[in-house]
């Protein structure tokens, strides 16, 4: 395609970007990212959660990995904040008899004191003080969480110079707020992974979807930047980036 007909695919990709719940599935085939993690975020939370649990999925997105887990609906509950996620869950786990509570401050999570015996969170916000709030004695809080570093390099090739969104997401820095919040550390790792894209509609798709991370992000504005990682498409067939993970299983202190 020349460049006029390359513009008017990512106006088109731009367009477009919007998700329902947490469906990356527009760009299947066209990126891959976290294929090869040190760790099985699902096979950690199935590892300690059983069917007599009181479960929260904290920032539950559409509730599609909560409902994966198919654990027993009366002893499950979930937040979301998004609004357009809220009303998805509402209609479709409400009606299960799934505990569906709308929350917008991981600070003020909308449960009493020591309702759960697990709690999940996976790219979502987290407080350990308020997450030991409502953990029962012995409780275990498992997160997967997007770390300060993420697609940095990515963000560089279009948009030089923008500021971290979350600098303190760092491994270290987390698992010191949940030690003095009392809570014990049963699991803490990091990780630096590849992400690719195989065509830079994809790119632009994801990066307005992603907008906390590429802020100010347009088609016009990056216009040139984008023909240059075109060139390198047509070099190559790939642009690369870099992903940030970091995973905490974290227990309530049972007191002594």
């Amino acid at each position: 395609m020349n460049t006029e007909e390359l513009k008017k695919a990512w106006l088109k990709e731009e367009e477009i970007a919007h998700i329902v719940g947490w469906d990356f599935s527009h760009i299947n085939d066209r990126y891959e990212e976290e294929e090869d993690l040190p760790w099985d975020y699902d096979a950690i939370v199935r590892s300690y959660l059983k069917d007599e649990m009181k479960l929260l999925d904290y920032d539950t997105g559409g509730g599609e990995y909560l409902l994966s887990l198919n654990h027993p609906y009366s002893n499950t509950s979930a937040t979301e904040g998004y609004p357009p996620n809220v009303k998805l869950c509402e209609e479709r786990l409400k009606p299960l008899g799934i505990d569906i509570r709308e929350c917008h401050d991981c600070s003020h999570i909308p449960f009493a004191d020591e309702t759960f015996d697990i709690v999940i969170n996976r790219h979502g916000d987290i407080d350990p003080k308020e997450l030991y709030r409502i953990l029962k004695e012995g409780g275990i809080f498992i997160t997967e969480q997007v770390g300060a570093q993420n697609d940095r390099d990515l963000v560089e090739m279009v948009l030089p110079g923008t500021e971290e969104p979350f600098p303190d997401q760092h491994l270290s820095i987390q698992e010191e707020r949940f030690k003095e919040a009392g809570f014990r550390i049963l699991k803490a790792e990091e990780a630096f992974r590849p992400i690719r894209f195989y065509d830079i509609g994809a790119f632009v798709w994801f990066a307005r979807i992603i907008e906390w991370e590429f802020e100010g992000f347009s088609v016009d504005k990056c216009f040139d930047r984008l023909l240059k990682m075109q060139e390198e498409i047509d070099r190559n067939g790939i642009i690369s980036g870099t992903i940030h993970r970091f995973v905490i299983v974290a227990e309530k202190d049972r007191r002594s």
